[in-house]
């Protein structure tokens, strides 16, 4: 393992990146359970960008930096969860349309963070103020947040998108689903740590070299 300057370097900005990206997602769950009248996030002090409120010593910051080191993708890790209680929401919508929100909340807060990193990046380049290697930095972050939003979509508990999915599903499906769910751990191991993660990286790719493009970055 290459542990030259420049690779820690590269591996605490890269975690740093993480760890910020992983906090705008769980302070997003957080703030929209809030809003629909759940006030258990809150409570727990997740109602927060404190970084220190949403970080899991595990997959914040042990497994992402081993995986950096590794030279494996910087861009997978997670956070503690958002704890919710669904009978708190408001009754404007049903248990299951918040509890979608709430799901769909994180990777939305991914995607804008992503957004206004990229036009961060774009303003300094109009401006010839930053140079290359702070404007790859930049860039590494903007595409860091689109995989881990395309990460969490993956339509398989515990991700976010397998909660956004049963959201969505007929009633009489959702029996068949629970008995899926229990495998959602594997599932999503597999797809993390195997080939089979191009389901997220290919869209993510995708999505951040059209959306640079269409920039002109």
């Amino acid at each position: 393992m290459d542990l030259s300057v420049d690779t820690v370097r590269l591996v605490v900005v890269n975690l740093i990146t993480l760890i910020l990206s992983i906090t705008v997602h769980e302070f997003g769950h957080a703030i929209v359970a809030d809003r629909l009248g759940d006030r258990l996030p809150r409570s727990q002090g997740r109602v927060t960008l404190n970084p220190l409120a949403h970080a899991d010593p595990i997959g914040t910051l042990a497994l992402p930096a081993l995986l950096m080191l590794s030279g494996s993708s910087v861009g997978f890790g997670w956070g503690r969860p958002v704890m919710v209680n669904p009978g708190s929401f408001s009754r404007r919508f049903t248990v299951r349309t918040g509890h979608l929100m709430v799901a769909a909340a994180g990777p939305a807060m991914n995607l804008l963070f992503g957004i206004v990193l990229s036009f961060v990046l774009l303003a300094l380049l109009r401006a010839d103020v930053i140079g290359a290697e702070p404007a790859h930095a930049l860039a590494a972050a903007v595409y860091m947040n689109f995989i881990l939003m395309f990460f969490n979509l993956v339509p398989f508990p515990p991700l976010d998108g397998g909660t956004v999915l049963a959201g969505l599903l007929p009633r009489h499906m959702l029996p068949t689903w629970e008995n899926l769910s229990r495998y959602g751990f594997l599932i999503v191991a597999l797809i993390a740590f195997t080939p089979l993660r191009v389901v997220f990286l290919a869209p993510a790719q995708w999505f951040f070299r059209t959306w640079m493009g269409l920039l002109g970055m």
